[in-house]
């Protein structure tokens, strides 16, 4: 009997042990997980198998078996799941709490039910009902996540506030009960942790609003950053503009005067300076969209100056959903990122920067390739350039990912080769459709 004990134990434990890690992932699901599934459940169920061996040791308190058992759910929610320690540690120590006051609950009830203390008891097969009544459930919410899709967070924090209140109002229930006696320091003991778990809730709750809030704030700056650059510029193009203007009569007067006196080529010469400043900000109409064009000219200006070989090969969708403020803050972030890289290259030669935007029935993508010959990080599973000054580039890319994703989009980075790409993906509609 005490085998079977052990082998339910066992089980048991892998159970808990793996929809608290896959709770883990899907925490951490923006986050790059490079191994495989398989190689990672595998690992856990073998660790968790020793761990439940070890911990079934006589004498060893059940409050470090449950430490144990924390600590190893924590240890894969790190090393397998990409969380880092304070989140796997919040995670797994209120999930731990929970799964224990519910087993409890499960027991107090079944033996209220059938007037019976023994389901109190997990050593006794008796009490391993209980046990394996919270192991079903936990596993059909796997299931039903995995053919329903995942809740959204929001849904998700308020699933997890109503078990923790549905607890805490059964073991309010409990105490009043008098089928089966339960020790006043056992419930007393039970409603406190009930209490810490819906306050629990409510701290992560407020946590991640903190978090969107801040991310927003930042985001919502750095755009305002990107805005008044491209202010800055578009104003000193209108002042060219306007100095042309101005002198417009004097131009005039000076080829009238050419032409006068047949000086032809002189008076050709002379409008080619006329034209000049502005012939590289306005001659080439890539998108029939002013804003988009101004930007994507403006930067071919710029690669110019910094030596790049800057190719631009566009296919742009008529009358689109989609704001010319998200385009340009996809477009100048991403081209930004491309040139500021492009120029770090030793060899003038090798600097370039390809610019693609092509749509796909529905979608449009954006492509920028770049030559690249600094160091490739990883920050959070992400790849990441190098970057030398803070601010506004630090959240570059964050801002195109925020713009792309307002329309079903995402943002992915790449390198190879000595080349880094950057594809953003929008779905858009037709205006009128």
């Amino acid at each position: 009997m005490e085998w079977l004990i052990l082998c339910s134990d066992t089980a048991s434990a892998a159970v808990r042990v793996l929809v608290c890690f896959l709770i883990m992932r899907r925490a951490a699901a923006g986050k790059k997980q490079e191994r495989t599934a398989a190689w990672i459940f595998a690992a856990v169920i073998v660790g968790t198998a020793v761990l439940s061996v070890l911990t079934a040791l006589p004498g060893l308190p059940g409050v470090y078996r449950l430490a144990l058992e924390t600590a190893w759910i924590v240890f894969c929610g790190v090393r397998f799941g990409c969380l880092d320690v304070r989140m796997g540690l919040f995670i797994g120590i209120f999930y731990e709490i929970g799964v224990s006051f519910w087993q409890f609950l499960l027991g107090a009830g079944l033996g209220v039910w059938f007037g019976s203390p023994a389901f109190l008891d997990v050593g006794t097969g008796t009490g391993q009902a209980a046990v394996w009544i919270l192991n079903g459930l936990l596993i059909v919410l796997c299931l039903c996540s995995r053919r329903y899709g995942d809740p959204k967070e929001k849904e998700g924090l308020r699933m997890a506030g109503g078990i923790v209140l549905a607890g805490f109002l059964a073991i309010i229930t409990l105490s009043e009960q008098t089928v089966l006696e339960i020790p006043d320091a056992t419930l007393d003991m039970w409603t406190f942790l009930s209490v810490i778990l819906l306050t629990a809730v409510l701290v992560f709750h407020m946590n991640r609003q903190n978090q969107i809030e801040r991310e927003l704030s930042r985001l919502k700056t750095e755009q305002a950053e990107l805005l008044e650059r491209e202010y800055h510029t578009l104003n000193q193009a209108y002042a060219v503009n306007a100095k042309l203007f101005q002198d417009f009569h004097n131009h005039i007067g000076v080829l009238r005067q050419l032409l006068t006196h047949g000086k032809t080529e002189e008076a050709l010469g002379y409008l080619d300076e006329l034209k000049a400043p502005v012939t590289e900000l306005a001659e080439t109409v890539w998108t029939g969209d002013e804003t988009v064009d101004y930007l994507i000219n403006s930067k071919a200006a710029e690669a110019e100056d910094k030596g790049i070989a800057y190719r631009v090969q566009v296919e742009f969708p008529r009358h689109m959903n989609i704001a010319g403020a998200d385009l340009c803050a996809i477009l100048g972030n991403l081209l930004d990122n491309a040139l500021e890289a492009a120029a770090r290259v030793p060899e003038e030669k090798e600097r370039f920067v390809n610019l693609t935007i092509r749509r796909i029935q529905h979608m449009l993508v954006i492509k920028t390739e770049n030559s690249f010959a600094g160091p490739v990080v990883l920050k959070d599973k992400e790849l990441k350039t190098t970057k030398t000054e803070e601010g506004l580039h630090g959240w570059g890319l964050k801002s195109a990912r925020a713009a792309a994703e307002k329309y079903d989009g995402t943002l992915k980075t790449s390198y190879a080769d000595g080349v880094f790409r950057t594809v953003a993906t929008l779905s858009y509609d037709r205006a009128g459709e």
